[in-house]
């Protein structure tokens, strides 16, 4: 995959977008120095991308979290450090929103800086198996939501449908449709399908853009 300056990651709640950044970062490290994750979701208590700081570190990566991360405080700024992400374009940048048009209201902060350099993809991450996403109308809503909150396009579609622990190739082959039905209501392409590596093997040659994912050891949205 060809990545551009900063690569954003926006979706509901559970669609996987952290579990998806941290790949992401893990691939684009291969071929690029001065990596960094950076985790936006200043509404959400948990900030998984945490569980990965370890990981990171070995592969030289830097971690950007708010100092509000696990304290379940609702504060929509960014801290200081975040404005790196635009101000040093000697970064390559993995950013990981936060669920629904909430988490992308601090991503609007910086905007203006992004659409003006304009090297940027912002991906809707989707998953057909979350109760609330379980239709391409359904993710056009929230889709829009986002945009608004973020004032920000999006230029790509990530399919990241699964049902954790319980997903098979079957599963992955049967969210395709799901996933041309929201790129065709979008207007936007499928950038990438992807599936836990243990099970890539098995859909490969049946999907396009199949994207392996190593899974953290913890839950992530």
């Amino acid at each position: 995959m060809n990545y551009k300056r900063i690569t954003l990651l926006c979706g509901h709640y559970g669609s996987g977008k952290t579990n998806v950044a941290v790949n992401m970062a893990l691939d684009v490290r291969r071929t690029h120095d001065n990596v960094v994750v950076a985790d936006l979701d200043i509404v959400n208590p948990y900030f998984r991308t945490l569980d990965s700081r370890d990981e990171f570190t070995h592969a030289g990566i830097k971690l950007i979290v708010s100092s509000y991360a696990n304290s379940n405080l609702d504060m929509p700024a960014l801290p200081q450090e975040m404005y790196s992400l635009v101000d040093d374009r000697r970064l390559t940048c993995i950013v990981d929103v936060g669920g629904d048009d909430r988490g992308a209201v601090a991503l609007g902060r910086i905007s203006g800086a992004i659409r003006e350099e304009n090297n940027y993809d912002m991906f809707l991450v989707i998953n057909r198996f979350r109760p609330l996403t379980p239709d391409a109308p359904s993710v056009l809503e929230i889709m829009h939501e986002i945009e608004a909150a973020a004032s920000l396009k999006f230029t790509g579609i990530i399919n990241n449908s699964n049902l954790g622990a319980e997903t098979e190739p079957e599963t992955v082959l049967s969210s395709l449709d799901y996933a041309r039905e929201v790129s065709r209501l979008t207007g936007l392409p499928i950038v990438l399908t992807s599936a836990e590596k243990s099970i890539a093997e098995a859909l490969s040659g049946k999907v396009d853009n199949l994207f392996p994912l190593h899974l953290q050891k913890r839950p992530v949205d």
